[in-house]
């Protein structure tokens, strides 16, 4: 009686699921962070923020997500000192461009768990850069914008990693804890440590399940690529990657899972694939469906009419459509269903229950959820 159990419960949870409201893709318009290495760069020479006819071109298309890249020392240029004018007047000429045109935005921070001063980088929560300094920024950024009802989200970082001793769990719960006492309503983005590596999620952010948002509203960002070393530059071709067209979905799957298992939000602020060889599309395609199966949105790295020839680019050459917008243009909005169409790529030695995972015991027999298993052996 058990197995028909699980299947009923697993059957009523899918179901739930399914009529939960479907979210936007987008992209990323890049130009605010470029120039990394030139910090802080002058606004219109090193760096922009997305001009009007590039979100007008995406407008155009159908999208309605935006994510707006850049650098904290740009907006900021005095870690706990006032916001630069001319920073914070060009995202919301940004924000309130994309709300006359009902596009949601996020604001996405790009410092890696770092503020550059005098070409030297500084972790967050370092003495020369305390937690509380990040959430002093938010808190002043949000300020700015709080009467704009099209933000979709903060991403307070993107893509922390080899935080040392100053973790990246204890600067997020520091930063949400800030925030929350100017900005009570729009969502809080968390990206996953490690790069925000989506298949590696579990070993390195599983313990941002446990932050803490007084408001209820936050969102987990992975980030997935589909080349061999998973940075998205596709040094390697798509043979000498061992890809083929299931990459994506297996590669995201472990944070679907992680999101299942502990009822969370997520959303994917990045992924993206080359221009040069046409199976890469069909791994794209794949990927998206199995998002928005689930129900998961996210913005496709990335646009910018500053990319060139940078072969992820969605960013249209004159009059020419990119190849990869064919495929995004199928998946403007999630489409959740009871069942996946790529769950024969599950592991079968997982199964789901509300809240936990099913594994199996070392040497077979019955499955018990995982979180059952941890109790009982304590207790032992």
């Amino acid at each position: 009686m058990r197995i028909p159990f699980i299947f009923l419960v697993l059957l009523m949870t899918n179901t739930l699921s399914a009529q939960t409201v479907v979210k936007p893709f987008g992209i990323n318009i890049c130009g605010a962070e470029f120039e990394e290495k030139t910090i802080p760069g002058v606004l219109g020479k090193d760096y922009i923020y997305p001009a009007d006819a590039d979100i007008e071109y995406f407008y155009q298309q159908g999208l309605q997500l935006l994510t707006v890249p850049f650098k904290w020392e740009r907006v900021q240029p005095t870690p706990g000192g006032t916001l630069d004018p001319a920073n914070v007047g060009e995202m919301r000429r940004v924000i309130q461009y994309c709300s006359d045109r009902n596009i949601r935005v996020v604001l996405s921070m790009h410092n890696f768990g770092r503020y550059v001063i005098g070409n030297t980088e500084h972790i967050v929560g370092s003495p020369s850069i305390p937690r509380n300094l990040l959430g002093d920024f938010w808190s002043k950024l949000a300020l700015e914008f709080i009467d704009l009802t099209n933000v979709f989200g903060y991403e307070i970082m993107t893509e922390p990693h080899d935080m040392g001793e100053y973790d990246w769990f204890t600067t997020a719960q520091t930063t949400i804890n800030i925030l929350r006492q100017v900005d009570k309503k729009n969502v809080v983005i968390i990206s996953g440590d490690n790069y925000a590596n989506a298949e590696l999620w579990r070993r390195y952010s599983d313990k941002l399940k446990d932050l803490v948002d007084p408001n209820d509203n936050l969102m987990y960002d992975a980030h997935c690529y589909f080349d061999k070393n998973y940075s998205g530059r596709y040094v390697e071709s798509y043979d000498s990657s061992g890809a083929d067209q299931y990459t994506g979905v297996r590669r995201i799957m472990p944070f679907i899972r992680w999101l299942k298992d502990h009822n969370k939000r997520g959303y994917v602020g990045e992924y993206g694939v080359p221009d040069n060889d046409l199976r890469w599309l069909t791994v794209l395609d794949n990927f998206l469906i199995y998002l928005s199966e689930n129900n998961v949105n996210g913005c496709y790295w990335a646009a910018g009419s500053r990319w060139n020839k940078y072969p992820l680019s969605v960013q249209p050459f004159v009059q020419e459509e990119r190849p990869q917008m064919e495929v995004l243009l199928r998946y403007k909005r999630t489409s959740p269903v009871p069942k996946s169409s790529f769950d024969f790529l599950l592991p079968e030695t997982y199964l789901f229950l509300p809240n936990s995972t099913l594994l199996p015991k070392d040497k077979g027999g019955v499955f018990a959820p995982a979180s059952v298993e941890s109790k009982i052996k304590a207790k032992n």
